[in-house]
């Protein structure tokens, strides 16, 4: 068994409370005796777009963000995805951090896939990656390329992957159906989508959003066999914590993919 929390917790007011809110968050997880914790999209500094005002990209603010956050993930004990963004050649690319638990960086998933909404916002990376702690190995799809590119999780859970992780940032439109249990046949796709990624791989999804009113998709684990085991009440803050058993997730529906 291991334990993961989902983040599902506010959009920070200033980059500067972002660290802190992350930070206040892996205690939480640390205190949970979680041995992940996973953030949404961007959360340090803010996701940029759909009417949030974020200061503009700085990398030495990031930098000593990421260390911050990693002494606090080795105090805690937790390993850290951490939704954020990175500077590569003026370029600013949506990515997810991996701390280990003793702190030092595994390394990052890089946003492959871009929103038509983000093409004038980010640059999408190039790679994906596999990433391992104990026991566990994990992917990452970020938020539009896990909902809409089945072939970003697939390629983790063929390549061992046992939870694929989905951070994303999804808030209220307006005039938008605001649900109120899991994959409502009244709203979007997107949580569908999430069932359809863990079934269709035979690997874990964890989708974890921020926590706002109205939200029309909240944090979720997903089984293997694509049911739900278990998601956070909409717009409710806190962390969703979930024990998974790593030998559910064969990946034998993914393995089986020719091509």
């Amino acid at each position: 068994m291991f334990r993961i929390a989902l983040a599902n917790i506010r959009f920070p007011a200033t980059r500067e409370e972002s660290v802190t809110l992350a930070q206040q968050a892996i205690a939480a997880a640390g205190a949970e005796r979680a041995d992940l914790i996973c953030f949404p999209e961007c959360f340090v500094p803010g996701y940029r777009g759909m009417g949030k005002q974020i200061a503009p990209p700085d990398a030495a603010f990031l930098e000593e963000a990421w260390s911050n956050i990693a002494t606090s993930a080795a105090k805690g004990n937790v390993v850290v995805v951490l939704g954020t963004e990175r500077i590569i050649d003026d370029h600013v690319i949506p990515s997810a951090l991996v701390i280990n638990r003793d702190g030092t960086r595994a390394g990052f998933q890089d946003k492959v896939q871009l929103d038509p909404s983000e093409d004038t916002i980010y640059s999408p990376g190039s790679e994906r990656r596999l990433f391992e702690t104990g026991a566990m190995k994990f992917g990452i799809a970020i938020c539009h390329e896990g909902w809409r590119y089945p072939e970003t999780v697939r390629w983790a859970a063929r390549r061992g992957a046992h939870v694929v992780f989905h951070p994303h940032f999804h808030q209220q439109e307006h005039g938008s159906y605001v649900p109120s249990q899991f994959a409502d046949p009244a709203n979007t796709f997107h949580e569908k989508a999430a069932l359809c990624r863990a079934a269709e791989n035979t690997c874990y999804f964890a989708t974890v959003n921020y926590a706002s009113p109205g939200s029309p998709t909240t944090s979720a684990v997903v089984r293997p066999d694509g049911t739900l085991l278990c998601y956070q009440p909409y717009g409710e803050e806190g962390l969703l914590v979930a024990d998974i058993d790593l030998s559910a997730a064969t990946g034998l529906l993914a393995s089986r993919l020719r091509g």
